[in-house]
């Protein structure tokens, strides 16, 4: 109700009121805000249209090259994967290759071994044989030369003919052998 009583008042008072404007300040508030409108609309707007179109398609373009990218990324990954699994593969393949190069290499040189223990052995058993006959003949000489100057004692006679000595040494050694069998 003070506000009805407020407007009374204003009117009531002597001069124009400051709350209603004049109608020619209307007419002339409605074309400046119509030529406003229209310089807006011909001008900023485009321009506002043009800055949001230019925006739109700098986002829309940086997504489809995102995704590009993204595609490229997920294509090159796949592509390291698949050649690391090759190389994983190779890897594995040499190593195995390796393995039974190894395993060929110390079958040789086992082999090898095993000839060279053979003829050191063989070396062996022929130098050990022929040291056996060396000493066999040196101690059928001795034996001889025992016997022979033990059987002059024995007999009273003088047993010095080398060959006959070495047949009757000879015969010995035979028969003692023979015994032994």
């Amino acid at each position: 109700m003070s506000t009805h009583l407020f407007i009374r008042a204003a009117a009531a008072a002597d001069g124009p009121s400051p709350v209603v404007p004049k109608p020619a300040e209307i007419i002339v508030g409605l074309i400046a805000f119509s030529i406003l409108f229209i310089l807006l609309k011909l001008k900023a707007v485009p321009m506002f249209e043009k800055a949001y179109a230019a925006r739109t398609s700098a986002i829309q373009g940086g997504m489809e090259r995102a995704e590009a990218a993204q595609l490229a990324a997920e294509a090159a990954l796949r592509t390291y994967t698949e050649q690391l699994k090759e190389a994983r593969g190779e890897a594995q393949e040499i190593r195995e290759e390796a393995r039974v190069q190894g395993a060929a290499i110390i079958e040789d040189l086992r082999g090898r071994a095993q000839e060279e223990a053979n003829r050191i052995t063989a070396a062996a058993r022929a130098s050990i044989e022929a040291e056996r006959q060396q000493a066999i003949s040196s101690l059928r000489h001795e034996v001889g030369a025992l016997a022979t100057e033990l059987a002059s004692k024995i007999v009273g006679e003088a047993l010095e003919d080398q060959v006959r000595q070495s047949g009757i040494v000879d015969r010995f050694l035979s028969e003692l052998e023979k015994s032994e069998k």
